[in-house]
């Protein structure tokens, strides 16, 4: 049967495997709904065809059941009142009715089985929808979720301490630059100071001492003089 094939793909379908393998689950999941509820409403048309269709065969299977035994009756009936003739003609319409009631009956078992098939499918849908429209709920929610991450981690890239970090780091490396320039500056002036003559500084305290002894003598000849000594 047609609808059989086409739908077989939903009997076997994983909603939850279809979901964990999409890039984007909130787009695959109005894909899906789309796709499911336009499934649904042709499953609910064939269904509920197939299911009239094994009504009607359980029906006629039914009625030539009951020919059987309406036959079956009559030929027991003309055999009680004696007429042999009647009864063979009942007992051959009863078989003949019989031959009819196997394939009756092979039409009303594909019947069966399409319907119940049909009505998997059927309900198969059903719990899928209903699936997907919670996991539709939860993944939006997440979505949003993520979404407003997203905005808290760019507004702490961009925060006024991290500029204030970076402005730090920039202050540190310009000092450093600065300590450099003056240690260059400092070395420059030391190795432009003009060198110490050892002798001309030796000559300076020896002529100091020899002032120095001469101050100390004038001073003891005034004492002397003055008789503070």
């Amino acid at each position: 049967m047609g609808i059989l094939q086409r739908f077989k793909d939903i009997i076997s379908s994983n909603v939850n495997a279809m979901l964990d393998k999409a890039e984007d689950p909130e787009k695959m999941i109005e894909q899906y709904l789309r796709e499911l509820t336009g499934d649904l409403a042709e499953v609910k048309r064939e269904t509920a065809s197939v299911m009239a269709d094994e009504a009607k065969a359980k029906r006629n299977l039914i009625a030539n059941q009951e020919e059987v035994e309406k036959y079956t009756a009559m030929a027991k009936k003309a055999l009680a009142a004696g007429d042999e003739e009647s009864a063979k003609i009942f007992i051959k319409k009863k078989q003949s009715l019989e031959e009819v009631g196997e394939s009756l009956q092979q039409m009303y078992d594909v019947a069966a089985s399409n319907s119940a098939k049909m009505r998997q499918m059927h309900d198969k849908l059903v719990k899928d929808l209903q699936e997907l429209q919670q996991r539709k709920a939860v993944i939006q929610a997440k979505i949003k979720i993520a979404k407003a991450q997203e905005k808290v981690n760019e507004a702490a890239k961009n925060s006024a301490a991290n500029k204030a970090e970076a402005s730090l780091g920039a202050f540190a490396r310009i000092e450093e630059k600065v300590d450099h320039m003056l240690d260059e500056a400092n070395a420059m002036a030391e190795l432009q100071m003009e060198p110490v003559d050892e002798t001309m500084a030796a000559e300076a305290r020896y002529y100091e001492a020899i002032s120095n002894s001469k101050v100390d003598a004038e001073l003891e000849a005034m004492k002397a003089e003055l008789g503070l000594g």
